[in-house]
């Protein structure tokens, strides 16, 4: 994915539409029980973006949010209750879903938070027991 490459997703009903250009700084999988239970799935895929990378290009007064910690400010859909993203202002990046952009190349480069999985993977990607050092977390791998 060049520089220039740009990606542009939407919630569930297509009220709110994002776009993404550049390249994300991560993607992968979290496991911890805040986004398990945002999503109501076993584990999220994410895909980080620096903040100046993410748009709302539709319907920014259909986004509502809420934040539980100083981690993160979740987003969505008022409308249709779709997930958008998580903005991490603690990190300097932005959660744009992974599965709300369809031609994003999705390359999952690890898993974070996987003490608390309920899922678990054998996939030969990294395993972060809890963040990686450069994040604030212990940097511990736990074994595939």
């Amino acid at each position: 994915m060049s520089s220039s490459k740009s990606h542009s997703g939407k919630c569930f009903c297509g009220a709110v539409e994002i776009t993404v250009s550049g390249e994300p700084a991560a993607m992968g999988y979290c496991h911890c029980d805040s986004c398990r239970e945002w999503s109501a799935g076993p584990v999220n895929a994410f895909s980080l973006w620096p903040p100046e990378a993410v748009h709302v290009t539709k319907g920014a007064d259909h986004i509502g949010s809420y934040q539980r910690s100083e981690k993160s400010v979740r987003k969505w859909c008022k409308i249709c209750g779709g997930h958008l993203l998580t903005e991490h202002p603690l990190w300097g990046v932005t959660d744009v879903y992974a599965a709300i952009i369809p031609t994003l190349d999705f390359q999952p480069m690890l898993h974070v938070n996987y003490e608390n999985t309920v899922l678990h993977l054998r996939d030969g990607l990294p395993k972060q027991k809890d963040m990686p050092a450069e994040m604030g977390g212990s940097g511990t791998l736990l074994p595939d």
